[in-house]
């Protein structure tokens, strides 16, 4: 276990190393320059921003070829200086530190709510299999997988905040005009929080609750499960005990992704409702060609990405005494 883990490490290393790289090459080749357009609108005041503008593109290493200002990235960020954000001067650890709470808490619901909700639904289709319930859930899953994230966020603004007015239509965490704190203010902000997270949960049920309905009913057309049968145990035991045991191998592997999801936010959610978190801020710095806050983000979520592939390597063999992970 210990040398499969330190073989993993090491190729991971690589991996981060390889997309980080790929990363900055793709943002020092993007055809606009956020350094130079920021300078340039001070013109009129400023007249020496040219000036002012190659010192910060030197300071970044901006100047130089994409290898050399890559290496220059990386040395001050093994050193734990990721600079500061080019839209606003903030430290950026200190930005991602600020921006990530609010994604946390809203992916960490929408994940729980997730596994709570599509497993059992996607186990109760498979049993069930061309009755009711799984017809149901084959519609349910197809409508969350086709529709666009920004179409039913735009649909259940509509409907629920517009229409029937049950939910604030103002964008943001506090309503318009707020001016509370305390327990008023955070009744608030969790009340701005339902709409996002009842849409969010809603298009990531399909594609889990599929994958369970089909990883089960290849289980359950098993022969030992037909033995079972026979032998007259118990459905629910054969259900749950022996059907799910083998199901939640290949979940396991979905599951990987839950990790880096946690701490990447929404990039589409958080900008239809305007909360300022991790997603909406990294999508305004990737448009704006904000590098250092870029490159820390996406090292970030790359780390947690290759953790959440190594946790998922390690489940396997928890979930299957036959997965063997010394070699």
């Amino acid at each position: 276990m210990v040398k499969y883990i330190l073989k993993r490490v090491l190729i991971a290393i690589f991996i981060i190393f390889g997309v980080t790289f790929i990363t900055y090459a793709l943002f020092r080749t993007m055809p606009d320059n956020y350094v130079y357009n920021k300078f340039m609108a001070t013109a009129q005041q400023n007249p020496h921003w040219e000036e002012q503008a190659d010192k910060v593109m030197e300071l970044y290493g901006l100047k130089t070829n994409i290898i050399a200002g890559y290496f220059s990235w990386l040395g001050n960020a093994l050193c734990g200086d990721f600079g500061t954000s080019f839209i606003d001067g903030m430290d950026v650890v200190d930005k991602i530190r600020q921006s990530i709470p609010v994604s946390f808490v809203m992916s960490l619901i929408v994940t729980i709510l997730q596994l709570v909700i599509a497993i059992p639904l996607g186990i109760r289709a498979a049993v069930n299999q061309y009755g009711a319930v799984d017809y149901a859930t084959t519609v349910f899953t197809l409508l969350g997988i086709s529709l666009p994230s920004f179409f039913f966020a735009g649909l259940a603004i509509k409907l629920f905040a517009v229409d029937l007015g049950w939910f604030d239509a103002s964008l943001g965490l506090l309503s318009a005009g707020f001016n509370g704190n305390g327990w008023e203010m955070f009744w608030d902000k969790a009340w701005h929080l339902i709409l996002p997270i009842f849409v969010m949960t809603i298009l990531s049920l399909g594609g889990l609750m599929r994958y369970t309905r089909t990883n089960m009913l290849e289980v359950l057309n098993a022969d030992y499960i037909r033995t079972a049968k026979a032998k007259g145990v118990k459905r629910r035991n054969i259900i749950y005990k022996h059907a799910f045991k083998n199901t939640a191998i290949p979940l396991v592997t979905m599951l990987a992704g839950i990790l880096p999801g946690l701490f990447s936010g929404s990039f589409v959610i958080e900008q239809l409702f305007g909360i300022q978190g991790i997603g909406f801020v990294s999508y305004n710095a990737t448009v704006a060609g904000d590098i250092p806050f870029a490159m820390a983000y996406n090292l970030f979520i790359t780390v947690f990405t290759v953790l959440g592939i190594l946790l998922a390597d390690i489940m396997y063999a928890l979930v299957d005494p036959r997965v063997k992970l010394g070699k």
